[in-house]
């Protein structure tokens, strides 16, 4: 069974600045972990940078990691790997207007969560897959671990948008950021 987490601590929640990005592996990634993944990362205030990969789905749908919520049953919605940090935990992205309490901004009206009242009454809307993305685990660095992956050339890096997240196909996501990522102008070819 799956405990829900969250990830920020209180210090965290606190946070209300949205700076989510989007980190694309490039083809020539060597981690196998994140080899075609797509990351949505933020920096809160405190703390390195942590985020969920957006499209690796797993094959266990939400009604059974979630049996006691009601609201799951004879959904087909799918359980997300975040990352390879505590994958037993799970975290919560919820899209919506008001800041869930505890959590952690990381788009306009996007959050990181572990409030599971608010999942329950956002699974209950007539399109929850427009406002929630559950994951196992996240992902997350050490001092200079990221800087050292950008250095290395390891991830394309472009703003995160929600419609991505909650709109597009998990298949299409990492190729379609691909190639926006490879086709915007750089400071050379200008």
């Amino acid at each position: 069974m799956f405990a829900l987490a969250i990830v920020a601590a209180d210090a965290m929640a606190a946070a209300d600045i949205a700076n989510g990005i989007f980190l694309i592996a490039k083809h020539e990634m060597r981690d196998p972990r994140f080899k075609e993944t797509v990351l949505l990362v933020t920096q809160p205030p405190e703390g390195g940078p942590f985020g969920v990969i957006v499209n690796r789905p797993l094959p266990r749908l939400l009604s059974e990691v979630f049996p006691e919520m009601g609201a799951f049953k004879g959904r087909k919605d799918v359980l997300l790997l975040g990352g390879p940090v505590e994958p037993d935990r799970v975290l919560f992205l919820v899209r919506t207007a008001k800041p869930p309490e505890r959590s952690v901004h990381v788009l306009k009206d996007v959050y990181f969560t572990g409030d599971a009242g608010l999942i329950d009454a956002l699974i209950k809307r007539a399109n929850p897959a427009r406002t929630l993305r559950v994951f196992a685990g996240y992902s997350g660095w050490a001092p200079g671990q990221l800087q050292n992956e950008m250095e290395r050339g390891d991830w394309y890096v472009l703003p995160a948008d929600a419609d991505t997240i909650f709109e597009k196909d998990v298949s299409r996501i990492w190729p379609d950021l691909v190639r926006r990522a490879m086709a915007r102008p750089t400071a050379l070819s200008d």
